[in-house]
């Protein structure tokens, strides 16, 4: 009786399990369908008031570093972190001469003051160096990187969070990394160095126990159990998955980003 039971078991869980896969084939598509409306495919150049096309991540890169900020709701927020952000980049361009930069600062379809605190630093620096990804429609975290990213002009592109939390002078450390990756993988007369497909990850988990220290406990039994889950099922070599700063030579982004599915982080 009982070895009839775990048959019968057995036969319903596969016809679960095949149920479920013939689901997803019918409701999902192997790739990701890209929306974006006509207003979303320019920026303004406050110069002439003119609304100039945006170029697309196929395009050969013609500055060094593109930074993409997704930002909702961030009136108060941005500021210091795009203050910051500038001064790292200005200091490096008059210290590099051949260092060129842009900041694409994605509105995420804000409810507040948003772009007009963007439309600031556009006006400042220009719309060479500092330009407005206006969405209409709210996309989410993921769907707004994307966008940004699939915007840039530059070689290398540095995702970084609104909020600051990551200092930006970092990014030295990350490219030093990256320098590594080449040093590993590139070969004699190869491709030019943004053609290497690498991501670097940029972490906070040395500061692990610091912020334990300031968490409840809940919230401290919550991290780690999400740490689990990350570990259990997608990746084991990143220990902090969730730090909003992060490095893509312009191969990478090529590849990741245009089948990126998740929008909404």
């Amino acid at each position: 009786m009982l070895p009839l039971i775990a048959i019968v078991l057995s036969l319903v869980v596969i016809l679960l399990l095949l149920g479920l896969c013939a689901t997803l084939m019918m409701i999902t598509k192997p790739y990701p369908q890209i929306v974006r409306y006509d207003d979303e495919k320019y920026f303004e150049d406050p110069s002439t008031r003119l609304k100039c096309p945006f170029p697309v991540l196929s395009d050969i890169p013609s500055v060094s570093l593109s930074v993409v900020v997704p930002a909702y709701c961030e009136e108060f927020r941005l500021p210091p972190m795009l203050d910051e952000c500038f001064e790292y980049l200005e200091r490096r361009s008059s210290n590099e001469p051949k260092f060129t930069y842009e900041v694409l600062v994605v509105n995420d379809g804000s409810l507040d003051r948003t772009s007009e605190v963007i439309m600031r630093y556009v006006e400042k620096y220009g719309s060479d160096k500092c330009r407005l990804v206006h969405l209409i429609k709210n996309r989410g975290k993921g769907g707004a990187i994307r966008l940004g990213v699939l915007s840039s002009r530059g070689e290398y592109i540095l995702f970084a969070d609104a909020d600051g939390a990551t200092r930006f002078s970092d990014l030295d450390k990350l490219q030093s990394a990256f320098q590594l990756i080449l040093r590993k993988s590139k070969r004699i007369g190869s491709d030019p160095d943004w053609k290497i497909p690498a991501i670097i990850c940029g972490s906070r988990a040395h500061l692990e126990q610091e912020a334990i220290a300031t968490r409840s406990f809940f919230r401290t039994i919550l991290m780690h159990g999400f740490h689990f889950l990350v570990w259990l099922f997608t990746v084991r070599g990143i220990r902090d998955t969730q730090c909003g700063f992060k490095f893509f030579s312009r191969s990478a982004a090529r590849i990741c980003f245009p089948n990126l599915h998740i929008e909404r982080w």
